[in-house]
């Protein structure tokens, strides 16, 4: 308990794969299902989705496939990112960990 109330323990791995979690899965989820609403409260953003879904229905087949495919991984390339964002704080606080671990034993 004294090592944790001295910050030498730190909650933060577990805290971290929750927050991972939630910006995975809860944020893109959130997000998708309030554009709707955004859109339209705010005049300028009905006016660009407008514009851009006059654009998209005016390509072929084969770029709208196109374009949603780029999407698609351009979102599982973010996913993949903040993943490894999340991969690398956790490893830096379990290095703390086995490092003080190493100096408390060692002393």
């Amino acid at each position: 308990m004294r090592d944790f109330l001295l910050f030498n323990t730190f909650i933060t791995p577990t805290i971290l794969i929750f927050f991972y979690y939630f910006g995975a899965v809860v944020i893109p989820i959130m997000l998708y299902l309030l554009k709707d609403s955004v859109i339209k409260k705010i005049s300028f953003l009905q006016s660009a989705q407008d514009m851009i879904g006059s654009f998209y229905s005016s390509l072929s087949l084969r770029k709208q496939l196109l374009t949603l495919l780029i999407f698609l991984l351009l979102f599982l390339f973010m996913e993949l990112f903040w993943r490894m964002i999340f991969e690398m704080m956790i490893g830096y606080f379990d290095m703390h960990d086995y490092l003080y671990q190493i100096a408390k034993n060692s002393v």
